[in-house]
């Protein structure tokens, strides 16, 4: 009952965000690492395609609402940045691109937080059939 698209997303997001966070602050650990190469999530391209956002093979929805029945599992990928290199020790993680990817994390997490607060308040309203 609770576990709509909406809210699926939603979780899946905030799992996201989670394991972006503990990824950066690896790679920012590791800044003076000589050979360290640096780590990324990638999760949104998968929900593109999961919401039918990229061009391809239309599927046919009943509901606009619903997501399409593609059954592509909204998981976080982590894979390590090997094509690139910043210094001469072979290390590729760069400070300012880390704290601007952090402080994108936040915002994505904290505008996940908002909505599903959002969503569970309206629950809650119509559980106490309106009254506060």
């Amino acid at each position: 009952m609770f576990l709509t698209p909406t809210m699926y997303v939603l979780e899946k997001a905030l799992d996201t965000a989670t394991l972006r966070q503990r990824t950066i602050a690896h790679n920012i650990a590791n800044v003076n690492t000589p050979g360290f190469k640096r780590y990324q999530v990638s999760f949104e391209d998968q929900l593109s395609r999961a919401l039918g956002l990229e061009p391809g093979l239309p599927l046919y929805r009943t509901n606009p609402y619903h997501l399409p029945p593609s059954g592509l599992e909204l998981t976080p990928q982590v894979s390590r940045d090997t094509s690139t290199t910043m210094r001469q020790d072979g290390n590729n993680v760069d400070i300012d691109r880390e704290m601007v990817d952090l402080a994108q994390n936040s915002l994505n997490f904290n505008v996940a937080v908002q909505q599903l607060n959002t969503r569970l308040a309206m629950l809650r309203y119509v559980i106490n059939e309106g009254r506060r």
